[in-house]
């Protein structure tokens, strides 16, 4: 098991799978897990959670199920204490909001947005996918993404997009703009820079996307400038999350030899 597996299986460790084989996980276990002491410093971090469920339109009691739980006290003595069943969304969400200058809930954000952006299909399925429909799979997901983060930045007050997701890159990519990165990339004009990506390299940006538009929305960001230094914020986050877990930086992960439009158009020809 390599250093990444090790540390990510602290949360696998605390999985339990119900009687219709549903995963799930206790707040108390995972309050734990990300070091909150105090209870109610975790519960701040779980109704903060909540309430992003909820903007996202989801059904809050399908991810955040409220339940009792006894625990013991001194002497023998117990007490029913509040508790919650937590879906693998309700947990990706909740190291969204936790404290990031913990090294586990960096480690967490990575372990659940993997695997929470898998959720369409089981690990399995996605394992058994070559890496060119990895790549598909994760194009089609970014593009979702970006869709309702432009909405969320429209929102906030962003008119300069190019500016906007370029404070994105420059946090996730040490730096770099989409035109460096295009340019690293030497791609031809007017390709598209995340239809030249790998899988990994896509799951990356997608973590990204997803989180700043959560953050947009949660913190109720206005105004451009604060809307770019929240991008950037977020993207150097994801950066120091993938350098904690042991991962590639995205500049140095491998460009693919084909475009995923490259791919489509062989396969429009061999189809015809």
């Amino acid at each position: 098991m390599n250093n990444l597996e090790t540390k990510n299986s602290v949360f696998e460790s605390i999985k339990h799978i119900n009687e219709y084989g549903n995963e799930f996980w206790y707040a108390r276990e995972l309050q734990t897990v990300l070091e909150y002491k105090r209870w109610d410093k975790f519960l701040n971090v779980i109704n903060a959670s909540i309430k992003s469920c909820a903007n996202s339109n989801n059904n809050v009691n399908d991810h955040f199920s409220q339940m009792g739980k006894m625990i013991e006290l001194a002497k023998g003595a117990k007490r029913n204490v509040l508790d919650y069943k937590l879906s693998r969304y309700a947990c990706y969400l909740i190291v969204q909001n936790a404290d990031p200058k913990k090294e586990v809930v960096a480690l967490g954000q990575t372990y659940f947005a993997i695997q929470t952006r898998r959720q369409e299909l089981n690990d399995l399925e996605y394992d058994k996918l070559s890496e060119d429909d990895k790549r598909f799979y994760q194009r089609n997901l970014t593009r979702k993404g970006n869709y309702s983060l432009n909405q969320t930045a429209k929102n906030a007050g962003v008119k300069n997009f190019d500016k906007f997701h370029n404070a994105g890159y420059k946090g996730l990519y040490g730096g770099e703009t989409a035109d460096d990165i295009f340019k690293r990339k030497k791609l031809r004009y007017r390709e598209d820079i995340l239809d030249n990506m790998g899988s990994d390299e896509l799951i990356a940006n997608l973590f990204r996307i997803s989180q700043t538009n959560q953050r947009l929305m949660n913190d109720n960001v206005k105004r451009e400038n604060n809307a770019n230094k929240t991008h950037y914020k977020v993207g150097k986050i994801v950066r120091n999350a993938i350098k904690q877990a042991g991962g590639t930086m995205p500049e140095d992960l491998p460009t693919p030899k084909k475009s995923l439009k490259e791919i489509e158009k062989q396969t429009k020809k061999v189809s015809l």
